[in-house]
């Protein structure tokens, strides 16, 4: 009587070792560079191997493919950004909430290390997968676990929602576009003004009349 074969599960290396790690950061880091250099056009693995300085076999100890790669690097940048959002709204004890808020803005449109090219390229091939993840979709996550002080209103999920949406639509679609104004001071005042009005909006609604 025949056997009957099982299949065989390839399980992909998981970084638990500071050498792994710097392997992945490096693969990672060499991923951002060729999509800075040529976009979506150039972004293969081979490209991505070369430009880290290690073997393609190596690369695909970690990722699967060229879109799992894209799929961590989104990632990556999404926690670096969160825990800037982070350190930008909990700050300075003194800081106004329009120094807070300013400070989370630059920290969201300067994710990626300013790599504008390369971040375009990451969210384009996201939305292209239709995968879930977005940028700075997380934000509103964020911003129901934190604690606000005494000078920042609590928003509902509702509130959430939209504020964080309003802002991550404003930025992703700048970048899509290429819009020269990106890092520009006018376009940071232009965000910090959404949110402080839609903020100050809704202090308004649930003040005691």
């Amino acid at each position: 009587m025949g056997r009957h074969l099982q299949p065989i599960e390839i399980k992909r290396r998981k970084p638990r070792q500071a050498r792994a790690e710097e392997t992945v950061a490096a693969i990672l880091e060499g991923a951002a560079q060729v999509l800075e250099a040529g976009g979506l056009a150039a972004f293969t693995t081979n490209a991505v191997a070369e430009r880290a300085g290690v073997s393609i076999g190596t690369l695909y100890q970690y990722f699967a493919d060229k879109q799992a790669l894209l799929r961590r690097l989104a990632e990556r940048e999404m926690t670096r950004t969160l825990a800037a959002v982070a350190a930008a709204l909990r700050g300075d004890t003194g800081a106004t909430i329009e120094q807070r808020v300013r400070a989370m803005v630059r920290a969201i449109i300067n994710a990626f290390h300013g790599r504008q090219r390369a971040r375009k390229a990451v969210v384009q091939a996201v939305l292209a997968h239709g995968a879930p993840i977005e940028m700075l979709a997380p934000i509103a996550a964020f911003l129901a676990q934190y604690e606000p002080g005494p000078d920042i209103v609590r928003l509902t999920p509702e509130q959430r929602f939209v504020l964080s949406r309003a802002l991550m639509g404003a930025v992703r679609a700048a970048v899509l576009e290429e819009q020269p104004f990106f890092k520009s001071r006018a376009f940071e005042d232009e965000l910090v003004r959404l949110v402080l009005a839609y903020v100050g909006a809704t202090r308004s609604s649930t003040a005691p009349g």
